[in-house]
């Protein structure tokens, strides 16, 4: 894609991520914080994209005017789509975003849109209960035990507030780890469902940690828990989605797996690290008894989250592996609990 086709595609989905005018101020900060993270391209300026749609400096016409070929604008649409679908269902506003890209498109017959739509939503609705898939067979499975970050031990407990947990500790701590190679497993594919399918099964991850301690948790509190930790999902989504799109890496499946996975240093291991972090710092949380603070929470977020930028390379060759087993159908099938 050219420079201009970059920015009128990371424009759009800016303004996907707002259409429905319903943005928390939280959520706002972290998109911003994503435009300044990925303000590396001087060509993009995504900071300046940012602002301009934010000013409403920008129209929907002009920017789907720079989208001319089918494969620019299907795989912009999509990615639209899915920051739509990112936080959950679309709502009725964003629903008639998508569906005046489409009609100033004509989307349809040759570029066909129903069919993804449908997957999308099916991630978005991905249920909690289902069971969190290993990734690892036995050539993959690491030879030493789950490392478990101190960073996490730190948080304040008492032994009357710690609740008994169904997992011994070394058990959880190699869920988690299973869940954060898988994660970073799928950020290794080109494809925009397989980006989208990261956040609900980080909140499936988060789910089950809970269940183990006793607590029945829903939607809702979930993504209030990631929320409070700084884990906004559009904000995810559009990290994620828009590091691979800068760098040529979105959109080219059956063209090699990222150029032969060597290419993992595009996205930093975000998903393995962040998946990582989630996971140990709800696990404290449940098994304190949710008794705490949000600023401990986020500090400890912060640091797991070191911990498990400094680990990702070493199990790098494991998301390489477990990435070749997967694709898109397996994917799908994965987060429908399948």
């Amino acid at each position: 894609m050219t420079a201009e086709e970059i920015r009128a595609t990371l424009t759009l989905c800016l303004m996907a991520s707002y259409a429905d005018g319903e943005k928390h101020d939280r959520e706002r900060e972290q998109i911003r914080e994503v435009a300044q993270g990925l303000a590396g391209d001087a060509q993009v300026n995504l900071p300046g994209l940012y602002q301009d749609v934010l000013l409403r400096r920008v129209q929907l016409p002009e920017v789907l005017g720079c989208l001319a070929s089918p494969e620019s604008r299907q795989l912009a649409y999509e990615m639209a789509v899915c920051v739509c679908e990112a936080d959950g269902h679309t709502s009725a506003k964003e629903d008639a975003f998508l569906a005046q890209v489409r009609q100033a498109w004509g989307l349809g017959g040759a570029l066909t849109t129903g069919g993804f739509d449908a997957e999308a939503q099916a991630v978005a609705d991905a249920p909690l209960q289902a069971p969190l898939q290993a990734p690892l067979d036995a050539s993959t499975a690491p030879a030493t035990p789950a490392p478990h970050p101190a960073a996490a031990d730190a948080l304040p407990t008492t032994a009357a507030q710690r609740r008994p947990g169904s997992l011994p500790p070394a058990e959880m701590d190699r869920k988690i780890l299973q869940a954060s190679i898988m994660n970073g497993a799928i950020e290794l594919l080109p494809e925009n469902l397989s980006t989208l399918a990261i956040i609900p099964l980080q909140m499936r991850l988060v789910y089950q940690i809970g269940q183990s301690y006793g607590y029945e948790l829903d939607r809702g509190h979930i993504k209030d828990f990631l929320a409070t930790l700084g884990v906004g999902l559009t904000s995810q989504y559009l990290e994620q989605a828009g590091r691979k799109l800068l760098s040529g890496l979105l959109g080219k499946a059956g063209k090699g797996l990222l150029g032969g996975l060597g290419r993992q240093a595009v996205s930093s291991g975000m998903s393995f690290a962040a998946t990582y972090a989630l996971g140990h710092v709800a696990n404290q949380y449940y098994a304190g008894g949710r008794t705490l603070s949000t600023d401990m929470l986020k500090d400890a977020y912060q640091h797991v989250m070191q911990d498990g930028q400094q680990l990702q390379a070493r199990y790098l060759p494991q998301m390489q592996a477990t990435a070749r087993q997967l694709d898109t159908a397996k994917i799908l099938s994965m987060v429908r609990g399948g």
